[in-house]
């Protein structure tokens, strides 16, 4: 039984078939270009692989297993290229479990990216802000996670390269993070720091639940990001998280919330977080 299990998981595509074929298709595009950083960019925030030189673009649709984005403020498409001194990979635009992608497809970018030999991925994310202190525009550091979607991309046989029982002691990683506020410190970026919680979305979050995620701990919540991670790690891969808080949450804000000013915030804090994330690439 276990057997079989594991032939329809690979057969599915839901495997390593997934993660080769994507990868493959992407390999041949990179010339003799090996990067060892990713990104993976938000809501709005696409705009950052503008800044990089000798660009090779890849639309979703030439990447095998890669569904289109359906969110206004993801592009849809990777981008290799020259940025802070160093060849990085780029996902502008990210899948959601919202849009009705399996756990796998969320998180083929990714292992895809692992299996490429990239070592070490930031991620970031536009958020609602929980914390009181935050305003619309505010950077914060994600320094932990809550998981409340209630699913893990682990689930399921084990894939070559992962480990079952991942440590998430450290999901973002300590050095990585002490490097980004130095980098702050330098470039006099203003950097907060918290924690990131995930639910499933779409909706945004009513204004008891967040109640019940500030007593939970979240200082931000969004739809994405901490399924990555758990991936990521399960592979090995050090992660560096940022969330741009777009709006104040639910019961904080005193307007209605809506997903054209995550967008137009987004667009207002871009050259932070390319500071940010720059100075981080440039020191590694």
């Amino acid at each position: 039984m276990a057997e079989r299990t594991e032939k329809v998981w690979r057969e599915s595509g839901e495997g390593t078939g997934a993660i080769e074929a994507a990868a493959d298709t992407i390999r041949g595009k990179l010339g003799r270009r090996r990067p060892k950083v990713g990104i993976v960019l938000g809501s709005g925030l696409g705009g950052l692989t503008q800044q990089f030189s000798d660009a090779v673009r890849i639309p979703y649709r030439e990447i095998a297993g890669f569904p289109d984005t359906t969110v206004i403020g993801h592009s849809g498409e990777l981008v290799v290229g020259r940025f802070a001194g160093k060849d990085v990979l780029a996902q502008a635009g990210r899948f959601h479990l919202y849009e009705g992608h399996s756990l796998s497809t969320v998180a083929l970018p990714v292992r895809t990216f692992a299996s490429l030999g990239v070592q070490t991925l930031l991620l970031t994310n536009a958020a609602g802000g929980i914390r009181r202190t935050f305003s619309s525009g505010t950077v914060m550091l994600i320094a932990d996670h809550i998981n409340l979607t209630f699913r893990n991309p682990l689930i399921g046989p084990v894939l070559p390269g992962e480990d079952r029982f991942p440590d998430m002691s450290d999901p973002y990683d300590q050095s990585l993070r002490e490097l980004a506020r130095m980098v702050a410190m330098d470039r006099r970026i203003p950097l907060q720091e918290g924690v990131y919680v995930q639910l499933l979305g779409p909706s945004f979050e009513t204004p008891a639940e967040i109640r019940m995620l500030d007593r939970l701990g979240a200082d931000a919540v969004g739809m994405s990001t901490v399924v990555e991670v758990i991936a990521a790690r399960a592979r090995g891969v050090r992660c560096l998280g940022f969330s741009v808080v777009t709006n104040l949450a639910s019961g904080i804000s005193p307007t209605k919330l809506n997903h054209e000013e995550v967008l137009e915030t987004a667009n207002r804090v871009r050259g932070e977080l390319e500071g940010l994330v720059g100075g981080v690439i440039e020191r590694l």
